[in-house]
C-alpha cells in the first residue's frame, strides 16, 4: 500500500460499501430511461437528505444537483464538479436468473455502467458530508446526477441550462470499462471518445420521363452523384488528422424505371475524432451538398442533427486523476487507453470547463471470457465501486 493512502479514509469506504453495492443492486433492479428516471431520482434525493445534504431537482423532474460547501463558505465559492449519468438502456437484461439483482422492468438494463457511476459519485457525497461535519472539507464541491445521457444530443443540456455548470472550475467523471481490471483506471489526454452527427438530405424536382432527363431534374443521378462524390469531397475538405467520415446508411428514389421520381432522400452519419472537425463538419457538409446538387438543379434541404462533440480531457485534469490514483493505490494502476468511437455527451461539459473523463475498470481479476457495454450481458465487479469512491475522495479532499 502506499505509504500516502489515508487508512482512516480507506476505512470508511469500505464500510460504506455494503450500503452503496445495495443501492447500486437497487438501481439495476430498477432501470429507468432518459428523463424518465423519477424513482432513481427520488432514491437518491432521499439518501442525500438523510446524510444532511440538499440537493436540487432538475426542472424536469428527473436528474439533481448536489452542492457540497465548507462551513462559512460564500455562496458564490467556485465549484470542484464530479459528474454522474443517471439513465439505462433500451435492451433486455440478458444475465441469467441466478442473478439476484437483474433487471425487473422488461426491455430496460443497466448495460452501460450508469448504476456504477451513480452509486460512486453517491459515496463520494456520503464521505464530503462526514468530512463538512468534521471540518475537514476545504473545498467547495458540486455533484452531477444527470439524466439521459444515452438521448442525443443528451441530459449535460439539460443541467447546464439549469445552471449546472455555473461557478464550476473543473469537473471529473468515470465510465465503466470491462475490457480494464478493477483498481486500474484507463486514461488519455485529448481526445477520448468521438463525435457523431446525423444528417438526413432530401432532394425535389418536377419530375418526369426518362426520355426527357434533359427536361426536367434527374433526382436519381443527383442523389447518386451525392451519395458518391460527398464523402471523398468532405475528406478533401477537412484535415485528415481530424478522422472526418462520412458513411450513408439509407439511400431512397423512385418506383419505376422509366419515371424520374420527384423526391429522393439520403442519409448517413458524420463521425470526427477532433473537436476541430466537429465544429467544422456541418458548414463544409452544407457547402458541398449545395454545389453538388444544383449542379442537377436539384433543390435540396439539408437536415443536419447534432450529436456531440468528442470528450477532449484536459491535460492538467489528467494529471490530477493520474496523482491522485497513485496516491490512493501506488504506482501502476494508470494505463494508456484509445481513443473510442462512441459518443459521451460529458464533452458538453468541457466546452465550459476543463476536466477529464477516466475510464473504471470493473472486470475481475479471475473473471474468464470478455463482455462489453451496450449488451445485455454487461455486469460490473462491485469492488470498482470503492476504486471510484476512494479517487473521487481523494480529488475532492486532497
Amino acid at each position: 500500500m502506499n505509504q500516502s493512502v489515508d487508512t482512516s479514509r480507506r476505512g470508511r469506504v469500505q464500510a460504506l460499501l455494503p450500503e452503496l453495492i445495495g443501492i447500486r443492486r437497487d438501481l439495476h433492479m430498477h432501470p429507468e430511461l432518459g428523463r424518465q428516471e423519477l424513482r432513481t431520482t427520488a432514491l437518491l434525493l432521499a439518501r442525500l437528505e438523510q446524510a444532511g445534504l440538499q440537493g436540487r431537482v432538475l426542472p424536469g423532474g428527473t436528474g439533481l444537483i448536489c452542492d457540497i460547501l465548507p462551513e462559512g463558505a460564500p455562496a458564490d465559492t467556485p465549484l470542484l464538479a464530479f459528474r454522474a449519468d443517471i439513465d439505462a438502456l433500451p435492451i433486455e437484461d440478458a444475465k441469467p436468473d441466478s442473478v439476484p439483482y437483474r433487471s425487473t422492468v422488461p426491455g430496460r438494463a443497466h448495460a452501460c455502467g450508469h448504476d456504477v457511476h451513480t452509486t460512486v459519485v453517491l459515496g463520494l457525497a456520503l464521505l464530503l458530508a462526514e468530512a463538512r461535519a468534521a471540518g475537514r472539507l476545504t473545498r467547495a464541491v458540486r455533484l452531477i446526477f444527470q439524466p439521459a445521457e444515452e438521448i442525443m444530443p443528451g441530459g449535460a443540456l439539460d443541467v447546464i441550462k439549469a445552471g449546472g455548470m455555473e461557478r464550476v472550475e473543473r469537473i471529473f467523471a468515470v465510465h465503466c470499462d470491462p475490457k480494464v481490471e478493477t483498481g486500474r483506471i484507463g486514461l488519455k489526454t485529448g481526445a477520448i471518445t468521438s463525435a457523431c452527427d446525423k444528417l438526413a438530405i432530401s432532394l425535389d424536382g418536377p419530375g418526369g420521363h426518362t426520355a426527357r432527363p434533359h427536361l426536367t431534374t434527374d433526382l436519381v443521378m443527383a442523389v447518386a452523384k451525392l451519395a458518391a462524390e460527398l464523402p471523398g469531397a468532405l475528406g478533401r475538405r477537412m484535415d485528415p488528422r481530424w478522422g472526418v467520415s462520412l458513411v450513408w446508411g439509407r439511400i431512397a428514389g423512385g418506383s419505376a424505371a422509366n419515371v424520374i421520381p420527384q423526391r429522393a432522400e439520403l442519409e448517413g452519419t458524420v463521425r470526427c475524432l477532433e473537436l476541430d472537425g466537429w465544429r467544422e463538419a456541418p458548414g463544409a457538409v452544407e457547402e458541398l451538398v449545395g454545389q453538388i446538387a444544383e449542379t442537377y438543379r436539384a433543390k435540396w434541404v439539408l437536415d443536419y442533427h447534432r450529436g456531440v462533440p468528442p470528450v477532449v480531457n484536459e491535460a492538467v485534469s489528467v494529471g490530477l486523476i493520474a496523482g491522485a490514483m497513485e496516491q490512493c493505490f501506488g504506482p501502476g494502476r494508470v494505463e494508456g487507453t484509445e481513443q473510442s468511437l462512441g459518443g459521451e455527451d460529458f464533452s458538453w461539459y468541457l466546452e465550459l470547463a476543463p476536466g477529464a473523463l477516466a475510464r473504471l475498470g470493473v472486470r475481475a481479476p479471475d473473471e474468464t471470457g470478455s463482455r462489453d457495454l451496450h449488451q445485455g450481458t454487461f455486469d460490473a465487479d462491485e469492488d470498482a465501486i470503492a476504486v471510484g469512491v476512494e479517487l473521487f475522495a481523494a480529488l475532492a479532499l486532497d
